[in-house]
């Protein structure tokens, strides 16, 4: 990089309702093109912004991480935040923002990512939380449900959970942690992993509760994991309820 530039991180959260998913797509709303036309106001030219991944429509962040380049001769990097927020709409704000290494890239840099999906159970969701959770009419058994999440260790085929149009080379991810936490009536279910494929994580919930309502149990399910089939997923749940929660890097 020039010694004329700096390379500057952002910390991101948006309402994903409103939005063709993150990725800039001629004419649609999307996330990054909206913060790229804010960018280009502020420098007077085209800005390319990396994200850190790509949420789909109607995904959430909390904790989407993005980079541009910028010269040193421009406004102070925390400056961003406020001069961002300033010309953005109110379904997208900048959490922080820093100088970071000139060779730092949102994408490539990424260690993991954490998603959360929302549920609300067995009581009638206000409708500011339809936004953000599924509306779900039981109460499922979380016990039976984290001893699912506890399969999702290590390394993992994910074919079963596999959008048929994902474009990846290998369907195989590395997992942190997975699990089920209830708050009140909410359900929380978070998932820790190196990537993730497409629409997957949608998949992964549709497919515990299909299994948990059943009764199968996490031996059986471990087995249907591992024939990769298709077929014998879950239903994907909507995209109301997922968050893109946060990145964790290798270095920053």
């Amino acid at each position: 990089m020039p010694d004329t530039l700096r390379n500057i991180k952002l910390l991101i959260a948006y309402d994903g309702t409103d939005f063709s998913g993150w990725q800039r797509q001629g004419c649609n709303r999307t996330v990054q093109g909206t913060l790229e036309a804010a960018l280009e106001r502020i420098h007077k030219h085209p800005v390319v912004l990396t994200g850190s991944g790509r949420t789909d429509a109607g995904v959430h962040a909390a904790g989407q991480v993005a980079n541009f380049t910028t010269p040193i001769s421009s406004i102070p990097a925390e400056r961003f935040v406020q001069a961002l927020n300033s010309l953005l709409p109110r379904d997208i704000r900048i959490l922080k923002a820093g100088v970071t290494l000139p060779d730092f890239h949102a994408r490539f840099d990424a260690r993991s990512r954490i998603y959360r999906y929302h549920l609300i159970c067995g009581r009638p969701a206000l409708p500011h939380e339809l936004r953000y959770n599924l509306q779900l009419w039981r109460r499922p058994d979380s016990d039976l449900l984290n001893a699912y999440a506890r399969l999702f260790h290590g390394e993992i085929n994910c074919s079963l959970f596999a959008w048929p149009k994902d474009p990846s080379r290998s369907r195989n991810r590395y997992f942190s942690h997975a699990g089920f936490l209830y708050q009140g009536d909410t359900l929380i279910f978070e998932i820790q992993a190196n990537a993730f494929l497409w629409k997957m994580v949608r998949s992964v919930v549709g497919t515990l509760l299909h299994y948990e309502e059943k009764g199968k149990s996490p031996e059986e399910l471990k087995r249907i994991i591992e024939t990769g089939d298709r077929s014998l997923a879950g239903p994907t749940v909507p995209p109301n309820g997922l968050f893109l929660w946060k990145v964790e890097y290798f270095r920053e």
